[in-house]
């Protein structure tokens, strides 16, 4: 059981190490509510809006508002421990940037269901559209929307656009 305990709290803690520097970079400090917030975005892995990391801050600290859970994820991204994960038409979603290989999205527009993705063959097609525009790669988002199964019964059969 320690064991665990200690496998969970590395990983934060170097996180919050990354934290701390970037914040003493902007001549800022890691105050309790930053630390909560910090705290609540670890915990939670997957795809998150401002709105469910306020949640998951008040379920440790009801005293959190709004406003500091919206300006901590900012400096999150900023960072580079977390990124936006969808530009969904609904509210922006975050996920964890920091040890976290990279990956596509599929969103379904129905029902907000996100699966993660990599195709090597997307990848190798996105690497050699670089180069043919004379870009050097430095990143990429790529997301594509559909209906689900659930959403469509028999959308996964097909696989037509």
């Amino acid at each position: 059981m320690i064991i665990n305990i200690i496998d969970k709290e590395l990983p934060m803690r170097e996180e919050r190490i990354l934290f701390e520097g970037y914040l003493r970079t902007k001549n800022l400090k890691m105050t309790s509510p930053r630390e909560t917030v910090l705290e609540a975005f670890l915990e939670n892995e997957g795809h998150l809006s401002a709105e469910d990391l306020l949640a998951a801050a008040r379920r440790i600290d009801p005293g959190i508002g709004q406003a500091t859970v919206f300006r901590t994820l900012k400096l999150l991204s900023e960072a580079g421990l977390a990124r936006d994960a969808c530009q969904d038409e609904g509210p922006r979603r975050y996920e964890h940037a920091y040890r976290h290989s990279h990956h596509d999205h599929l969103l379904c527009v129905g029902c907000g269901k996100i699966i993660e993705f990599c195709d090597p063959a997307i990848e190798k097609a996105q690497n050699r559209i670089f180069g043919s525009y004379g870009f050097k790669a430095v990143g990429h988002v790529m997301e594509l929307k559909g209906l689900c199964a659930d959403c469509s019964p028999g959308a996964g059969e097909t696989g037509k656009v």
